[in-house]
């Protein structure tokens, strides 16, 4: 193990954290995320724990702060070895399964996270463990350990937790939310098989902890939480952290005006709210006729856009070459008027946050939904696997902010051009897309409030630190 420590000298502290992430993309930022407001903010020892590749994943994509200089934060890393297959653009399934032998890998950590939570416990009145549902199998020692606790972070929605209980249960429900459970989509297709068996090993490891955290805020889902904490047992607590992202975009500093990446330049140069971001996350590879077809639906819209066309990550980002995704021949010199395809990491949240943006075609995983509703961005969904087609059905259906570029029942149809034409000229220029505009907007603002001094989200903050701090 190496550990980078930035955390003060004391040999005893207080309270001390350690965050087991899954070794995925969405999943590291968010406990990162997490780890550097209890750090810096509230003065808490934290130690970050993954494996070597993953903690320099996390750590290269962090923006507008530097991880590696942040007083209390650690870095614990390990050193495991994994097969990297390339993703697979042609699979019949979408989840990325080439990122299930890195997740099969952090089973490594089981003996090495124990042994680390059990020195620290040495060192402190209590040490707190928040690890992913999906590390369960990891910390499942550390109950065991003296001074500990440990507290389940969920990356997901609230309304996808709630609804495996409402699969499994049918528990009343007020009819705002059950007219939107109503239409939850079958989980036929979300996951392979590899996942759901490693899913099955976290599950028989469960630990029974102290309470849940929620990558989610209570003004945007109140509805849900409410109802998951209605089958808690009573002295289960529950926290909505949410969200994990900036909810406003700082000026740049004159140092950072010099990085700033070419498409926001570009968005400069744009009128207010007439740019359609187009991007599917870091888990998702397109096959050759979705890109053709895409390409085609985009250019017959006659909108403007910014597509980031990349591959899926690999189970370690920084080895081997990543496939070149192929455009019409005289793709780009075409549309260069009013497009542009970025093909590395693109700074998401900025380009959601620019006065130019009015739409975001998105895969409907968890972190983009939360960064779209925070700069008040409406969503053509398009969801791919996981999580993502329940999260579609409450961003069109519950919290009405989006319009479906497909059904999940077709989900093995390539969506034709007519039909992405179609859904970008009602987001980008319709009364229907003006509506849900608006609607975006009050919810950014809501967020915007919640997050302040005195606000829903900073109350959270500061209940979850004074209990783990009791």
């Amino acid at each position: 193990m190496a550990t980078t420590n930035h955390a003060a000298n004391a040999t005893q502290h207080s309270v001390i954290v350690v965050m087991v992430p899954l070794p995925a993309q969405g999943h590291l930022h968010q406990f990162l995320e997490l780890a550097r407001r209890l750090a810096s903010a509230h003065n808490i020892p934290v130690y970050y724990v993954s494996t070597v590749a993953h903690v320099r994943q996390a750590q290269s994509r962090a923006r507008g702060w530097d991880p590696l200089n942040t007083p209390n934060l650690n870095f614990s890393e390990f050193s495991v070895s994994f097969d990297v297959p390339p993703p697979n653009p042609d699979a019949s399934i979408k989840f990325p399964s080439q990122l299930v032998p890195a997740f099969n890998s952090s089973l490594q950590l089981r003996e090495p996270v124990a042994e680390l939570v059990n020195n620290l416990s040495s060192k402190a009145r209590k040490v707190v463990v928040l690890h992913d549902f999906l590390t369960s199998w990891i910390v499942q020692d550390v109950p065991k350990i003296p001074n500990t606790e440990c507290y389940c972070f969920h990356t997901v929605s609230a309304f996808l937790i709630f609804s495996y209980i409402w699969d499994a249960a049918r528990p009343p429900v007020p009819s705002e939310a059950e007219v939107v459970l109503k239409q939850i989509p079958s989980l036929e297709g979300c996951n392979s098989p590899e996942l759901e068996e490693f899913a099955k090993k976290q599950l028989q490891a469960r630990v029974f902890g102290v309470g849940n955290i929620f990558s989610t805020s209570r003004v945007i889902e109140q509805l849900y939480l409410d109802l998951i904490e209605k089958t808690y047992v009573k002295d289960f607590k529950h926290w909505a952290l949410g969200p994990f992202n900036p909810v406003e975009i700082p000026i740049p500093t004159p140092d950072a005006e010099k990085r700033r990446h070419y498409s926001l330049e570009w968005l400069d140069k744009q009128t207010e709210n007439s740019v359609i971001f187009v991007s599917f996350g870091s888990t998702t590879s397109l096959s050759e006729e979705e890109i053709k077809e895409l390409a085609k639906g985009l250019e017959q819209s006659e909108q403007r856009f910014i597509w980031v066309l990349r591959d899926a990550d690999k189970g370690d980002i920084f080895s081997g070459d990543v496939r070149k995704c192929q455009l019409p021949e005289g793709y780009e010199e075409r549309v260069a008027e009013r497009g542009i395809v970025i093909r590395d990491w693109a700074p998401q949240l900025e380009i959601l946050g620019h006065v130019a943006t009015s739409g975001f075609m998105s895969h409907c995983g968890w972190n983009s939904c939360m960064e779209s509703i925070s700069m008040g961005v409406p969503i053509a969904a398009w969801p791919m696997h996981s999580d993502q087609p329940r999260n579609a059905l409450l961003i069109t259906k519950g919290l009405k902010i989006g319009i479906s570029v497909r059904v999940w029942e077709k989900r093995n149809e390539v969506v034709p051009a007519e039909t992405i034409e179609k859904v970008v000229k009602t987001l980008m220029a319709s009364s229907e897309g003006e509506e849900m505009k608006k609607r975006a907007t009050e919810l950014k603002e809501a967020v915007k409030l919640s997050v302040m001094d005195g606000g829903a989200a900073h109350k959270e903050m500061e209940s979850f630190v004074a209990h783990i701090t009791r």
